[in-house]
C-alpha cells in the first residue's frame, strides 16, 4: 500500500531532515512510526502525501508514484495532520460536503457515511455549528470523519490521538482495525508508545533523519517493552535483536 524507497529530503540551508529512509506498509498493516521531535517523522509523512518535494528516492501508493501521479495516489489514501486544518466559516456539515465533493462521493453515500461516522464520534449535534467554534478535539474528530468519507484504502496520520478524548481514541483505533481487516492499511506517527505497542503489528524508529529500526513489533521488541526498545535504539543506535538496525526494511 505504501512503499517508501530511499527517501532523502534536505531543507534550505543544507539540513538533511530525512536520509535514505525505506519502509513498506502492506495491506493489513497498522504501522507505527516513532521518534523524537525533529527526528523526521512529519517530513516523511508530508513527502508521502505529496505536500513536500524531495531530492531523491520515490514513494509509491498502491504501486503508483506520488511524484509522477499525485492525483491518482490521493484518491487512494486519506491524510490527517497533527493540527486539523478546517475552514472556520464553514459549518461541520458544509465541511463534510466539501470533502465529499473533492473526492466525488455520491450524494446518497456521503449522507449515509457522514451520518454514521458523525454519530460514532459524537459530532451529530455539532454539525450545524461553525468549525471555528469547535474545540481542538472536535476539529480532530471532524477531520477524521471527512477523511473517511471516500472510504480510503490507506490512512496516513500524524499524531492522530493528540487532543482526542478516551472514547474517541478507542473509536479511532477500532476504525483502524476495521480498515485493515478489509485489506486496507494504516501508517501513523505517535509519541504514545504504549498505544503503538498494543495497536501496531509493525513499527519503525527514526532518529536524526535515519531509520534505525523497522519490522514486526514482537520481533523488534524481543520481549522488552516498546518504550525500552525505543530508548535503547535512540541512545545507542545498535539494537541487539535480529531484524533491527539501520538497514532494516519491512
Amino acid at each position: 500500500m505504501l512503499n517508501i524507497q530511499h527517501l532523502c529530503k534536505t531543507y534550505p540551508g543544507g539540513k538533511a531532515a530525512v536520509r535514505d529512509v525505506s519502509l513498506r506498509v502492506a495491506p493489513g498493516d497498522i504501522y507505527g512510526f516513532i521518534g523524537h521531535n525533529g527526528a523526521g517523522k512529519t517530513t516523511t509523512i508530508k513527502a508521502a502525501v505529496g505536500l513536500l518535494e524531495f531530492e531523491a528516492g520515490d514513494i509509491l501508493i498502491d504501486g503508483v508514484s506520488i511524484r509522477q501521479n499525485p492525483l491518482t495516489c490521493k484518491r487512494t489514501f486519506a491524510y490527517i495532520p497533527d493540527q486539523p486544518l478546517l475552514y472556520p466559516y464553514l459549518t461541520g456539515r458544509q465541511y463534510l460536503d466539501f470533502m465529499a465533493d473533492v473526492f466525488e462521493v455520491p450524494r446518497d453515500l456521503r449522507q449515509r457515511r457522514a451520518g454514521e461516522l458523525s454519530e460514532t464520534f459524537g459530532l451529530s449535534d455539532a454539525l450545524g455549528e461553525l468549525t471555528g467554534a469547535y474545540s481542538h478535539g472536535m476539529k480532530q474528530k471532524l477531520a477524521i470523519v471527512g477523511a473517511l468519507l471516500h472510504e480510503p484504502r490507506l490512512l496516513i496520520l500524524d499524531e492522530p490521538f493528540v487532543g482526542l478524548d478516551p472514547e474517541a481514541v478507542v473509536t479511532l483505533k477500532n476504525l483502524m482495525r476495521e480498515l485493515c481487516a478489509r485489506g486496507g492499511a494504516v501508517f501513523f506517527s505517535t509519541h504514545v508508545l504504549d498505544v503503538a505497542e498494543r495497536l501496531c503489528n509493525k513499527v519503525a524508529i527514526i532518529r536524526q533523519g535515519e531509520l534505525v529500526a523497522a519490522g514486526d513489533t514482537a520481533a523488534l521488541t524481543a520481549g522488552k517493552s516498546l518504550e525500552e526498545t525505543f530508548l535503547e535504539v535512540v541512545r545507542h543506535g545498535e539494537p541487539d535483536a535480529a531484524g533491527r538496525g539501520p538497514a532494516a526494511e519491512t
